[in-house]
């Protein structure tokens, strides 16, 4: 075969990925738009859906309209701050994922393996200690989360290396510290009130999300899932090694840094508005490359639908199974890891 014919044949088979990609992301986005409408009407409270698509509409333009005050109450203050909240979480972890595992071509990195989650989670639990506001909280886990960062990437830098390796275990000795300032704070709290809340918190929930919190958070998030997906082609590059990356001219050091930097910002934006919730950033992202393929230019938004997605439908039903509401981890937990083991088993001939 001729060197014109195999280019043709590769931009053929690129078309044809790309249009089997964009045909499954926009499956996705239409999956997600209706479990926001399903979301909507599900709880303890029933509502009437075509009631609260008038309150939407009426909202939106600034109609004012005549429909029941407690209805009104639990849209607005209650499922549709949460509902957002989910899906903008799980889209931001899973997305985060998706970069971390692609950046260090490891498929058992997290988002929160550089200390992410242990820093916020100090930082929450100060701001609890300090009996500040809801506010507050977020604001201080956001702090906490960037500083264990921070943390995790001097210390490959104060020992002059760049590899992977010293970056992961620097990660593990961060996290290892954390947990022991973490286990120290939840030691001098009062049993009864703080050391209830510091714990509620790090199992995660979606149940006092305001919209106001959440558009604070917002232009961090979008900002940094916008610049990722701009990176998406390079991290592509990046994945195939580092001497390989070198040959076609990137610049690896670079773009890693800037991977992590974006990733964390969404890690951390994503468990100062929630807490503490696993396993969405890592069997997300598998889930992803089983239905799209490895191209982080089609698996970042797939990843991003995905997440959000996952994590709608998981917050709808612990709102809803029970009396009383289930903290997010837990049921993450309990889909996820069964959820882990079957995407394991099934890719079991390409792990190495």
């Amino acid at each position: 075969m001729t060197m014109n014919g195999m280019l043709t044949e590769h931009q053929a088979l690129y078309r044809k990925n790309k249009r089997k990609a964009r045909s499954i992301n926009l499956s996705l986005l239409l999956l997600l738009i209706i479990g926001f409408c399903f979301a909507l009407f599900v709880g303890k409270y029933r509502l009437d859906p075509v009631e609260v698509f008038q309150m939407l509409w009426y909202k939106l333009w600034g109609i004012e309209g005549s429909w029941d005050q407690m209805s009104e109450n639990v849209v607005f203050g209650l499922r549709l701050p949460r509902i957002l909240a989910s899906i903008v979480c799980g889209a931001a972890l899973a997305m985060s994922g998706a970069s971390y595992q692609a950046v260090f071509k490891n498929p058992l990195v997290s988002p929160d393996f550089l200390g992410v989650s242990s820093g916020a989670c100090i930082g929450a639990a100060v701001a609890i200690l300090m009996t500040l506001s809801s506010a507050y909280i977020q604001a201080f886990a956001f702090i906490g989360g960037l500083i264990a960062v921070m943390l995790t990437l001097m210390i490959p830098f104060l020992m002059r290396s760049e590899s992977n390796i010293m970056l992961v275990l620097s990660g593990i000795i961060v996290g290892g510290v954390m947990g022991s300032i973490l286990g120290f704070i939840k030691y001098i709290a009062d049993p009864e009130t703080e050391l209830a809340t510091i714990t509620y918190w790090q199992m995660g929930s979606f149940s006092y999300v305001t919209l106001e919190q959440l558009l604070k958070i917002l232009p961090a998030l979008v900002i940094a899932a916008v610049l990722l997906l701009a990176l998406s082609w390079r991290i592509d590059i990046v994945s195939l090694g580092e001497n390989e990356a070198k040959t076609l001219g990137a610049n690896v050091k670079l773009i890693r840094t800037m991977s992590i930097i974006f990733a964390t910002l969404l890690t951390a934006s994503s468990v100062c508005i929630a807490g503490t919730i696993g396993w969405v950033g890592l069997v997300i992202p598998h889930f992803g490359r089983m239905l799209i393929g490895p191209d982080n230019r089609h698996l970042l938004p797939a990843s991003c639908l995905l997440g959000g997605l996952f994590l709608l439908v998981v917050d709808t039903v612990t709102r809803t199974i029970g009396p009383a509401e289930m903290p997010i981890s837990i049921l993450t937990g309990i889909i996820g890891a069964p959820f882990y083991a079957w995407l394991l088993y099934k890719q079991r001939g390409k792990i190495r």
